[in-house]
């Protein structure tokens, strides 16, 4: 049923899908995947969407389209952050495998069994990857090509030019123990490089986080309160507008028509709307991609949203009795 469901999914996404669920080593089809995935959200969002619009009197093909598409991109970006995740060990404990490739290579190894014998524990992930390399290529394959293979189970830019070398090295006859030994210094080397661009870059970090988690909502606080007391004391002064008083003054006095509800409601969704944008510059500055900010938004939000009616509620406390609203 799940893959008879995925073939209304476009073949692009099935796609996607498919190389994600390679990369986090997740042994299962992926047309059946797609289709769980999609259908499952569809059931949440629907049921969803009829309580919300019940509840809350929101347009419900507008609930149910935000509902199922945040349902599927927090899918899709559970895979692709655990797929990044491994690609990330690997980047870090590439240095070290290739260095132990070098030193079997020069104790007279082949540069299979140096392979297979690179494989430690510790590697975790890339054990398992080089084991089932060196399987390959004990049952035949040629090692160009399982390396080749090997590169495409795992989602790191590094190690398909680690690979590129390495292969370019096995195909030319060259001196490989040299090559291994330069690659994993030129990682370390860059490794160095990014840590020092991390560390110079946070101070914005800081700065953005500090905007969007504290600075919006205290603002947005003092602004929904401020309408709530022009609300309430506008709405008591009454000034005849056949006098000639009134025909005189510089300014004129009307009721506010915007309600402190639909104030408070334009608040939070500003809050939301720019702490999942705020999460997303966050996980750019900081590592280099967006899509590693998605773990910042649910504290930011939570965050934000909680400093906005802590506010209000220390304003209502301290000028409630002023402006006779308490």
């Amino acid at each position: 049923m799940y893959r008879l469901i995925s073939r209304f999914v476009p073949k692009r996404i099935v796609k996607n899908y498919a190389a994600l669920l390679r990369y986090s080593n997740i042994k299962i089809n992926p047309e059946s995947f797609v289709g769980f995935v999609f259908s499952t959200g569809f059931l949440f969002a629907l049921a969803s969407s009829f309580f919300i619009s019940l509840k809350f009197q929101f347009p419900i093909l507008l609930v149910f389209l935000i509902i199922f598409g945040s349902f599927e991109v927090l899918f899709y970006m559970w895979l692709l952050l655990k797929a990044d995740k491994k690609s990330k060990f690997v980047e870090n404990i590439l240095p070290d495998v290739l260095q132990l490739m070098s030193s079997n290579l020069r104790a007279g190894m082949t540069t299979d069994r140096a392979l297979l014998l690179s494989a430690r524990e510790e590697f975790g992930p890339f054990a398992v990857e080089l084991n089932r390399l060196g399987k390959e290529i004990s049952t035949g394959k040629e090692i160009d090509v399982a390396l080749v293979d090997l590169a495409a189970r795992i989602k790191s830019e590094k190690l398909e030019k680690t690979v590129f070398l390495l292969v370019s090295g096995i195909r030319s006859g060259g001196e490989l123990s040299d090559l291994l030994d330069q690659t994993a210094n030129n990682l370390r080397r860059q490794k160095v490089v990014d840590e020092k661009i991390r560390s110079n870059v946070l101070m914005y970090v800081i700065f953005i986080f500090v905007a969007v988690g504290i600075g919006s909502p205290v603002l947005f606080g003092l602004s929904s309160y401020l309408v709530e007391v022009l609300t309430k004391n506008l709405s008591l002064i009454e000034i005849p507008s056949e006098t000639a008083l009134s025909s005189s003054l510089p300014f004129a006095l009307t009721k506010v028509s915007i309600s402190v509800d639909f104030v408070v409601q334009f608040a939070i969704l500003s809050l939301v709307t720019s702490s999942i944008m705020g999460a997303m510059v966050l996980g750019l500055i900081s590592k280099g991609a967006a899509k590693y900010g998605v773990r910042m938004i649910p504290i930011l939000i939570v965050f934000s949203v909680g400093i906005f009616f802590i506010v209000r509620s220390l304003i209502a406390g301290l000028l409630g009795g002023v402006f006779g609203l308490t």
